[in-house]
């Protein structure tokens, strides 16, 4: 009889997210690999727009005693779940992608005259910034989350390992190996963090945590 396909999230996953594993007999273990720490923020002037391109940036702001004035400003954001928080408290959003390198692009190439306030994390990446400031384009970052690594040690080896930011990749390899397991990726920038450990990479279709767990529901009915 064959073992069950034994699943590591490096993310909590929602009961629906798990459930899909669970639907195919998967054994599925999820922690949280990195953790959140939302920072108090001054800032005295904001620009014409805001940037976010996390939710927990837009959960930091929305915490600010700031919230109500920053929300009278015009949004840029990256991704589905981003956009979909900012609606939810009536911010005003003119321009989304999916990836911050998409949304450079719509700055450098439409909005290259006005000024920004980005607010972002403590380890954020520099596509974006570095395009912007590359034309000489206003910005101001504001930190306003700091991302911690929160490794465990897990006691087997899994068959896949579903990743969503290379600071979980970071923080999974302090404790544990990864050899030949699957390593399912939410994007780019996710699996660029593996390439010196593994080639056994496969990136989900679109950045949404529902994607990567499709991704390996597939992978895995299409092995056995």
């Amino acid at each position: 009889m064959q073992h069950p396909i034994h699943i590591v999230s490096t993310k909590k996953l929602s009961e629906k997210q798990k459930q899909q594993l669970l639907n195919v007999d998967f054994s599925v273990l999820d922690k949280n690999f990195i953790r959140i720490q939302i920072r108090d923020f001054e800032v005295d002037d904001i620009n014409e727009y805001v940037i976010f391109t996390s939710q927990n940036a837009v959960e930091s702001v929305l915490r600010n005693t700031k919230a109500a004035e920053i929300k009278t400003k015009k949004c840029f954001c990256v991704g589905e779940k981003t956009k979909a928080l900012l609606e939810q408290n009536d911010f005003e959003i003119i321009e989304y992608s999916d990836y911050a390198a998409e949304l450079a692009s719509i700055i450098c190439n439409q909005y290259s005259k006005n000024s920004f306030t980005f607010f972002c994390g403590n380890i954020r990446r520099d596509v974006l910034p570095d395009a912007l400031r590359l034309v000489q384009i206003v910005l101001d970052e504001v930190e306003v989350y700091q991302t911690l690594t929160e490794t465990h040690k897990i006691a087997f080896i899994p068959d896949g390992i579903l990743f969503f930011s290379p600071s979980a990749v970071e923080s999974y390899l302090q404790e544990n190996k990864i050899e030949n397991e699957a390593c399912f990726c939410i994007g780019n920038t996710t699996a660029e963090a593996l390439k010196t450990v593994t080639s056994n990479i496969i990136i989900a279709h679109q950045p949404t945590v529902e994607s990567v767990v499709m991704k390996c529901v597939e992978f895995f009915s299409y092995k056995q």
